[in-house]
């Protein structure tokens, strides 16, 4: 890697240590302090948030401030914000009030991954082959910040929050080392329309565009029960430091990572898409046997299913569309995962969990087999719908206007 890799390698470390100290740990956290009827609610605020925040931080990004500026106000904020959350905790602050704060905090840093995937996907020479092995340092990240809060035995502590809080902190420091470029429409005098983002949806106008971001919608549903089910599944088999064990699926996600350059050279984009459907699929399949090694099977393939997918989605949407959009496609792929397909995952998987829990008793079984089906609705969509065509006018856009709304049709083998 070059100095300028390096760094990009250091902010992609950075930003996913915090997400990892505050995701993981939460559920565990929450109900130590006797928060336990607000899980639901906490774990769909990221949801929530995704509706707003992404699309109206990525057109800021777009038209109006440098895109490093504004990932260093929102980690500086969140930071804070999640300082406050970690008082809150130790406080014993009321389950509303907590609530409100864990919401705020997702309102700051559900921007900051598109942001900075943005940041760093517009400062690769080549993504397919050089956006693997940086996203996989993401990825270490994201696993040094589960072993920090394990090895802190904080993982059902409110030092978990606090220690993010530091990391927040620390990433937005780290932002003064990058260069600061100019957004790319900068010159465009922007309608409310376009300050909120709403003008991405324009990229749902290409039908390819389309189905990747409504598949992607589709699988988050049944993703979302992953990280808020499996330590309780893990920790009724008996592990402890379940944070840690939920690592396994980081594990292979940087192999993957490494692997992805390869596999874009050979294989169609489809076939790429769909294996990360299948590999998603049987990790489901494989937590629903039962047993130990059944479940820890489960969550090792959740890196292949995960990289496959949704990091060969983040770079589809960078090769494919236009660099003045290519924050606010970002966003608006956060909005359809984080936003549309996470609400409806953490409220429906939310009630399966409780459907499949009689006396106390969970039928875990049940449970993930369901979500087996869920994973298999979103496969057939995408194997019936991706056609990999490049596609000229659509819906009465056409020429130089829906190559700029819509992407080129170019670019990726599909």
């Amino acid at each position: 890697m070059c100095n300028g890799d390096l760094k990009l390698a250091g902010l992609f470390f950075l930003q996913w240590m915090p997400l990892a100290m505050w995701i993981v740990p939460l559920s565990a956290v929450l109900d130590g302090q006797g928060l336990g009827a607000i899980k639901p609610y906490a774990f769909a605020s990221s949801a929530l948030a995704a509706f707003v925040s992404p699309l109206f931080f990525g057109a800021l990004a777009d038209r109006h401030l440098p895109p490093v500026r504004v990932l260093r106000r929102l980690c500086l904020t969140t930071a804070a914000v999640t300082g406050i959350a970690a008082w809150s905790f130790q406080q014993h602050w009321s389950a509303a009030i907590v609530l409100g704060i864990i919401q705020l905090q997702a309102f700051c840093s559900a921007p900051t991954v598109s942001i900075s995937t943005s940041i760093v996907l517009s400062r690769l020479r080549d993504s397919e082959r050089d956006f693997g092995p940086i996203r996989a340092v993401a990825t270490v990240g994201f696993m040094c910040g589960c072993w920090l809060i394990s090895l802190l035995h904080a993982d059902a502590s409110p030092i978990a929050a606090w220690v993010g809080a530091s990391a927040w902190l620390g990433l937005g420091l780290y932002t003064f080392q990058l260069s600061v470029e100019p957004p790319v429409d900068s010159a465009v005098r922007a309608t409310w329309r376009q300050r909120m983002g709403w003008d991405a949806v324009l990229l749902l106008k290409n039908p390819e565009h389309r189905v990747v971001f409504l598949a992607a919608s589709l699988y988050s549903i049944p993703l979302a029960g992953f990280y808020p089910f499996t330590p309780v599944h893990l920790h009724e088999l008996g592990f402890q430091r379940t944070a840690a064990w939920m690592t396994l699926g980081q594990v292979t996600e940087v192999l993957a990572m490494f692997g992805l350059a390869r596999m874009f050279a050979r294989c169609r984009l489809k076939w790429i898409f769909m294996t990360g459907l299948s590999c998603g699929l049987l990790r489901f399949a494989l937590c629903g046997m039962g047993g130990k090694l059944g479940v820890l099977a489960g969550v090792t393939l959740h890196g292949f299913s995960y990289t496959f997918f949704f990091i060969s989605a983040q770079i589809y949407l960078a090769r494919r569309v236009d660099p003045v959009w290519r924050t606010r496609a970002q966003a608006l792929f956060a909005l359809m995962t984080g936003g549309v397909g996470s609400l409806l995952g953490y409220l429906t998987t939310g009630w399966w969990f409780d459907s499949c829990t009689v006396a106390g008793r969970t039928h875990w079984s049940w449970f993930w087999m369901g979500l087996v089906g869920a994973v298999a609705v979103a496969q057939i969509y995408f194997m019936t719908a991706y056609r990999g065509a490049a596609v000229r006018q659509v819906g009465g856009i056409s020429g130089k206007t829906f190559l700029r709304a819509a992407g080129s049709d170019h670019g990726l083998p599909e």
